[in-house]
């Protein structure tokens, strides 16, 4: 599949609504939760306003025609804090996206544009059930806490 990465536009900041609801881990046989799940104020942190903070930096992988996936960060209170200088990060495709490589790339893009802007570190927060987990590790990020369920991991520049 033919797919180009590029940073997202001021204009499809809106899509970050969807793709914060497909970053929802359901595990198998799980009953999705409804779409106004993204409307809480422990997810709004990861798209209220987003563009309007220095360190909010997303990236968009688009094929057929649309945007089919991103990933942003952006430095703030979550799931996967580590502390005020260390952006935690997100990333979803849509279903039908998933498992052709396009994640992957979207975070080597994503780490590689956060090196040259002069971060050290990036975090996130996983469940330990996720798939995603695997790619996030063959990336680099360590887990540095557990949290029940769920890993808070860390990419530091100088470990690679």
């Amino acid at each position: 599949m033919k797919y180009t990465i590029r940073k997202m536009n001021v204009q499809e900041y809106l899509l970050l609504n969807d793709f914060l609801y497909e970053a929802i881990f359901i595990p198998a046989g799980a009953k999705a939760p409804s779409r106004d799940i993204t409307s809480s104020p422990e997810m709004q942190v990861y798209i209220d306003q987003f563009g309007t903070r220095k360190d909010d930096h997303a990236l968009v992988a688009e094929a057929d025609g649309k945007v089919v996936g991103a990933v942003w960060v952006r430095i703030m209170n979550d799931y996967g804090h580590i502390d005020n200088t260390t952006p935690s990060l997100a990333i979803s495709l849509y279903p039908e996206y998933r498992g052709l490589g396009i994640g992957t790339c979207l975070m080597q893009e994503m780490l590689s544009f956060l090196q040259s802007q002069g971060y050290k570190r990036i975090s996130l927060s996983v469940q330990k059930a996720n798939y995603a987990a695997r790619m996030y590790r063959k990336l680099g990020f360590e887990v540095v806490k557990e949290n029940g369920e769920e890993w808070i991991m860390l990419w530091q520049r100088d470990r690679i």
